[in-house]
């Protein structure tokens, strides 16, 4: 997870997970269930034309409203490796980090389709499109490692049979 290259999905401001992920669609933790109804009422062709490797791009406060874990677990299904925005809201940010989905915080110019380029840790973003680079401060090592690991759950069953 040191790099990873993805084309761009553009979102705005005070995306909520309910945009995410349908209340309706809480009965179930499966992210590939989930992933069929990511943002099916605000954008109807998401879940089908979204692909692995895809990358979200948001703008401010990015993940607000109810604090559930479904919306990064839904985002996780369709195969997203990455959601940049110039901000998140807390809970969504951590609940993200602990499930294994990596966020960045950098204010990123791209367009729908554009190609980014991220380097975790070296803090740096590339728009292919544009040739624009773009600093962000590197994830501190540990949460890399629960990255690495794909998430909280994953990274304490290694760390407890390492012991």
């Amino acid at each position: 997870m040191d790099k990873i290259r993805g084309r761009v999905w553009k979102f705005g401001s005070n995306v909520d997970t309910d945009q995410i992920i349908p209340a309706e669609y809480l009965v179930t933790g499966d992210p590939k269930k989930l992933a069929g109804h990511a943002f099916e009422k605000v954008r109807p062709d998401f879940a089908k034309k979204v692909k692995k490797g895809d990358i979200i791009v948001g703008e401010e406060n990015f993940g607000c409203g109810s604090s559930r874990e479904h919306a990064p677990r839904a985002l996780i299904g369709c195969g997203i490796s990455c959601v940049i925005a110039n901000s998140f809201a807390r809970i969504f940010f951590r609940n993200s980090i602990n499930i294994g989905l990596p966020l960045i915080e950098c204010a990123v110019e791209a367009t729908e389709g554009d190609i980014l380029e991220i380097d975790f840790e070296n803090g740096r973003i590339l728009n292919t499109n544009s040739g624009r680079e773009y600093r962000f401060k590197p994830l501190p090592d540990f949460l890399l490692d629960l990255l690495k690991a794909g998430g909280i759950v994953e990274y304490t069953k290694r760390k407890l049979a390492s012991n």
